[in-house]
């Protein structure tokens, strides 16, 4: 593995609290890649995320496309979101990086940090946008502009387009796994870690589908139902950290320790809220067949590694939610409009096409998603690269 591009740790002067942002590479001279923030985030984790970036933007190419695949960045600052200061210490960091946001790395939302958020701490810190670097790749920037900020607009049923997307797709990559298998959807279980954009979009999707969501895990602890779960109940008694007001619970709802989600009897596991949370201990937990990686690197190598020898299938995050990234670039670039039935349309052809893509390189080659997925990236990198050419 190459080392990135560039690597840099900021230390705030206010608490002292640390940031980081890593460039793994750039097309075309821009990077994309979100900003986290989480008690405990350092520069190795933001390291990883940007690899991974880098291999999303990849595997996301489309030759007779407009959007045309970024390098891949990450960004992280080591703060509860909770706490009373992190919001001005998120305005300080967005400052401190101005100088690279507007030259070549674009930023939004990602764990712990609402887009919103990304957008009014980037004004406060003297930005046009967080993802400003982009700009001069748009053959219209007013129009292209213009078209991704009435996406931001749209509601479904009162929820963002922007928080639906990366849901739709890592539930197509349930329904594409499930439908190579020749599992019906109707009966099929679902437990659920984290109920924030990605996790609660996820069952959404998936409750809508026919599955049945028999647990959600947050801050509190997890909740669980064998018979199945409200999720649309539980979608709206969250605030904004995806924490449920447990008075909205039913008979026959059961509140059960943080961890109990692993256990769940389900047949679909899908980690969507931190990075690091199924480890070897974890994995002999798990009865699952597939465990599907809605948030980031949530399944250590070695535990995935257990996990393979007892048959269970890990969907890999490089693959499963690169959907909302996708849908940033194909709505900017103009490859869909500002339509949510438009983005679910396209997001659910392009997810189910890699997922069964991944899915047949895997058993062809005789390896992991993973692996099948990373190979797929190295194919289509030089490609780019001869293309658009890059600087690694």
């Amino acid at each position: 593995m190459t080392a990135p591009l560039m690597s840099l740790t900021w230390t705030d002067h206010v608490t002292g609290r640390r940031g980081f942002l890593v460039v793994d590479r750039l097309v075309r001279g821009v990077a994309s890649g979100g900003l986290r923030m989480r008690e405990g985030c350092t520069l190795d984790e933001v390291t990883g995320l940007a690899r991974g970036m880098t291999m999303k933007e990849a595997l996301h190419y489309d030759p007779e496309g407009r959007y045309v695949p970024l390098g891949g960045a990450k960004g992280g600052i080591d703060c509860d979101p909770r706490d009373p200061g992190a919001y001005g210490l998120l305005v300080r960091y967005l400052r401190a990086m101005k100088p690279y946001i507007e030259a070549f790395w674009t930023t939004g939302e990602d764990l712990g940090l609402t887009q919103d958020t990304v957008d009014r701490a980037a004004a406060e810190a003297g930005l046009v946008s967080s993802i400003q670097a982009v700009y001069p790749l748009l053959d219209d920037e007013v129009t292209a502009r213009r078209r991704l900020a009435d996406a931001f607009a749209v509601e479904v049923d009162g929820i963002g387009l922007d928080e639906l997307v990366g849901g739709c797709g890592v539930a197509e990559s349930v329904l594409a796994a499930l439908d190579r298998a020749g599992v019906p959807h109707a009966g099929t279980r679902v437990a659920v870690q984290g109920l924030g954009t990605m996790g609660g979009a996820t069952a959404r999707f998936l409750a809508r589908a026919g599955l049945t969501v028999v647990a959600v895990a947050d801050i509190k602890g997890t909740v669980a139902n064998p018979a199945g779960l409200d999720v649309d109940a539980l979608l709206a008694a969250r605030d904004g950290y995806g924490t449920v007001d447990r008075a909205v619970l039913r008979p026959g709802d059961h509140e059960l320790p943080g961890d109990a989600w692993l256990a769940a009897e389900a047949e679909v596991l899908v980690p969507a809220a931190v990075s690091y949370a199924i480890d070897t201990a974890d994995q002999e937990r798990i009865r699952a067949r597939w465990v599907v990686e809605a948030a980031n690197m949530p399944v250590l190598p070695q535990a995935e590694e257990l996990l393979a020898v007892r048959g269970v299938t890990v969907l890999p995050d490089v693959v499963v939610n690169s959907g909302t990234n996708a849908w940033w670039w194909w709505t900017l670039f103009g490859d869909i409009g500002p339509d949510a039935t438009e983005a679910f349309a396209h997001t659910r052809r392009s997810m189910r096409a890699l997922v069964e893509l991944m899915l047949a390189r895997a058993e062809a080659d005789g390896t992991t998603p993973r692996a099948a997925a990373h190979a797929i990236a190295a194919d289509r990198l030089p490609v780019i690269a001869e293309r658009f050419g890059w600087y690694r």
